[in-house]
């Protein structure tokens, strides 16, 4: 397959930023299962004191979800793209919440420093290029006991999956990317999703990063067998 790698697949976001929020609001259930994966965080008390790493923030749709779930907490976005970073940092926060610029499994050189208590990372894994690199360098950034969050499209592993998730693509998402001229990322989501891990071994790259307690929760509607919430936390 071929897919968008690193700088091209930033690119690709700067210049898809300016109708990003356009294109997934038209995603049915899309907002509500971000929250719904947020609120799956379970941080105690609204997250009052968190501390909470939003790890490829985009425009800032998993922040507001965040928000959601633990208005308390204070959030700090992490993306690759300065395109979707502007968009972010462009909206009306709640003091605690910061964007930084920088890549998913190199947080060192961004400056981000943990110790974090709980991470959310929505829509990344597949666009990392080493996804067990990324979950072992979120792993040090984290609290004794902190809790973690992945929200991504990962298969079930049965054919229809599969074939719901091309029929959706060919249908709906790719020829909405291409009328926003934005083919190349869309065609990219379509093969990345089918590329990538199917839920049960996502789950087990989790536990072979060290993360515990790991479980995969279905999220509802055309979504279902599609795109999963991947809990899990560190040793206390």
């Amino acid at each position: 397959m071929s897919l968008l790698r690193d700088d091209a697949l930033s690119v690709a976001f700067d210049r898809a930023a300016p109708r990003y929020d356009l294109l997934v609001a038209a995603s049915p259930g899309y907002h509500g299962h971000l929250r719904r994966s947020a609120r799956r965080l379970g941080l105690p008390d609204a997250g009052r004191g968190a501390r909470v790493l939003d790890l490829g923030c985009g425009t800032g749709a998993s922040t507001a979800a965040l928000l959601s779930a633990a208005g308390r907490a204070r959030v700090t976005g992490v993306d690759a793209s300065p395109g979707m970073l502007e968009r972010a940092a462009a909206k009306s926060w709640p003091p605690g919440v910061a964007f930084v610029r920088g890549s998913a499994d190199r947080l060192g050189e961004a400056g981000v420093e943990g110790p974090f208590d709980a991470v959310f990372a929505a829509y990344l894994m597949r666009n990392v290029p080493d996804p067990d690199r990324t979950l072992a360098g979120v792993r040090e950034v984290m609290a004794p006991g902190a809790r973690i969050a992945v929200h991504e499209y990962a298969l079930g592993g049965k054919p229809l999956h599969r074939a719901v998730w091309t029929a959706v693509c060919r249908a709906v998402i790719m020829p909405l990317g291409r009328a926003g001229g934005d083919a190349g990322l869309y065609e990219h989501l379509w093969r990345s999703v089918l590329g990538f891990d199917t839920a049960p071994e996502f789950a087990a790259r989790m536990r072979a990063a060290g993360f515990r307690d790991v479980r995969v929760l279905p999220l509802p509607g055309w979504q279902t067998g599609i795109t999963h919430t991947f809990v899990g936390r560190v040793a206390p």
